[in-house]
C-alpha cells in the first residue's frame, strides 16, 4: 500500500498534464493521441509478461524491476525537453500500473479468502486513488508557479524521488513470495496462445463487454483535459475554460467520489453477487461523455467528473470477478492476458478518438457514447456470475 501511494503520487503529479505538456513542446493534436494510444497499447502488451514474472519469480523480483523501469522513464522525460522524448518515457514509465497489476492482484487474492476479495481488491483501489486525488492537484500547482514545460518536468522530478523511495521501502517490506522451482514450471505459462484455451467461456463474455466500454472511455480520454482548458470559450463551443488547479480539483472530485463507493459496493458485491454492480459501472461509462459534452463551465463539470468517478462503482467487483473466473494456479497470468487483448484492442480506439476529435469533439463524444451502450447491454445479457461463497463457520 506505502508503494502504491508513493509511486502513484509522482506519477499522477505529471501524467494527467501529459497532453497540456505536448502540446506545448509542439507534438500537436495526433501527438496527444499517439501518447494516448500507446498508453493503451502498452498497458496490454505488459499485462500479460507482468502476469508471467509474477507467476515465475515472485512479486517481490516483478516489482523491483517494473518500479526500475519507471524510474528510467522518469529521467529520460526529466532530461529532454522534446515531445518525442515524453513518448520514449512513456514506453517505460506508463508501464508500471500495467506490468505490476496482475502480480498485486494475485498478492490480494492470495492473502483474502474468496468471499473477501473484492473487500480486498476495494481497499487496494482505494488507497490508490489517494495518490490520484492530490497528485493533479499537486501537478496542477507546479504547472501555476512554473508554468506548462517546467512545471510539469518538475513534476517528474518529484516522481523520480518517490519511486527511489518506494523501491527502498518495498525491499524491507514487501517478503518474497517467489514460488518453489517446480510450481513455477507448473504455473507460469509463457505462451498467451496456450493460456487463451483456458480461458472459460464467461470470462470471454466479460472481456467482450469490457472492451466495448473501454471504447467508451478511451475515445475521449487523452481529450478530457484539452475539453476543459482549452476547447472551452472558444467559437462554436462557448462556456468558460478552467485553469490547471482548477481542473485539479476536478480530478481531486472524481477520485474523493470513486473512494466513497468502494467500501459498501465491496461489501454488497461479496454477499449478493458481482453482475450487477458491473452493470451499474459500465452505466455510468456510457453517461461520462454525454454529460460532458455539455459541460461549459467549472460548476458543470464538478457534475461530470462525479458521474466519472462514479465508474468506479463496481471496478474492483469486475477486478474480482475476472480472479474467479480464473483457473486456480494461474490466475496472475490469465489476468494479464485478459488485459493484454482488451488494452491491444482499445489501443486502436484511444488513437481513432483523435482523428474523431480533428472533425469535433461533438463526433467523438457521440461515438463513445454509442460504444457505451453496446458494452452495457451485452453483458446484461451474456454476463455471468459465481454463486456468492459462504463464510467459513
Amino acid at each position: 500500500m506505502g508503494m502504491v501511494i508513493l509511486v502513484g503520487l509522482g506519477e499522477k503529479m505529471a501524467e494527467r498534464f501529459l497532453p497540456i505538456y505536448m502540446l506545448a513542446l509542439g507534438g500537436g493534436i495526433l501527438g496527444v493521441g499517439l501518447l494516448n494510444s500507446l498508453d493503451n497499447l502498452l498497458s496490454a502488451l505488459y499485462s500479460f509478461p507482468g502476469g508471467y514474472l509474477a507467476d515465475r519469480y515472485g512479486t517481490k523480483r516483478a516489482l523491483l524491476c517494473f518500479n526500475l523501469m519507471a524510474m528510467v522513464g522518469y529521467l529520460i522525460v526529466i532530461l529532454v525537453a522534446k515531445w518525442y522524448a515524453v513518448i520514449l518515457g512513456a514506453v517505460l514509465f506508463l508501464s508500471w500500473t500495467a506490468i505490476s497489476l496482475p502480480a498485486t492482484m494475485q498478492l490480494v487474492n492470495n492473502v483474502m479468502p474468496r468471499n473477501k476479495r473484492t473487500m480486498g481488491v476495494s481497499m487496494h483501489s482505494l488507497i490508490k486513488r489517494v495518490p490520484m486525488s492530490l497528485g493533479p492537484l499537486m501537478g496542477g500547482a507546479l504547472i501555476v508557479a512554473w508554468g506548462e514545460t517546467t512545471g510539469v518536468r518538475l513534476a517528474f522530478v518529484v516522481a523520480l524521488v518517490m519511486a527511489i523511495i518506494a523501491t527502498l521501502a518495498q525491499e524491507r517490506m514487501i517478503t518474497d513470495a517467489r514460488p518453489a522451482r517446480d510450481d513455477r514450471k507448473r504455473s507460469a505459462e509463457r505462451n498467451p496462445f496456450r493460456l487463451w484455451k483456458e480461458m472459460s467461456p464467461d470470462l470471454r463474455g466479460l472481456l467482450v463487454s469490457d472492451i466495448l466500454v473501454r471504447f467508451c472511455e478511451q475515445i475521449p480520454f487523452a481529450f478530457v483535459v484539452i475539453w476543459a482548458m482549452k476547447s472551452l470559450g472558444t467559437p462554436g463551443i462557448g462556456g468558460h475554460p478552467v485553469t490547471a488547479f482548477q481542473f485539479g480539483v476536478l480530478t481531486s472530485i472524481e477520485m474523493a467520489t470513486a473512494v466513497l463507493c468502494y467500501i459498501p459496493v465491496a461489501y454488497y458485491a461479496d454477499k449478493t453477487g458481482k453482475k450487477p454492480f458491473v452493470i451499474v459501472t459500465f452505466g455510468f461509462f456510457t453517461l461520462f461523455p454525454v454529460v460532458l459534452w455539455f459541460s461549459r463551465s467549472f460548476w458543470p463539470l464538478v457534475g461530470a467528473f462525479v458521474i466519472r468517478g462514479l465508474k468506479e462503482f463496481g471496478e474492483p467487483t469486475r477486478k474480482a470477478l475476472i480472479m474467479d473466473l480464473s483457473p486456480e494456479d494461474r490466475k496472475a497470468g490469465m489476468f494479464g492476458l485478459y488485459y493484454l487483448i482488451r488494452d491491444v484492442i482499445v489501443s486502436l480506439a484511444a488513437f481513432g478518438g483523435a482523428l474523431l476529435w480533428q472533425r469535433s469533439p461533438a463526433i467523438n463524444f457521440i461515438a463513445a457514447f454509442a460504444f457505451g451502450v453496446l458494452g452495457t447491454a451485452w453483458f446484461a445479457w451474456k454476463g455471468k456470475d459465481l454463486p456468492v461463497a459462504k463464510e467459513a463457520a
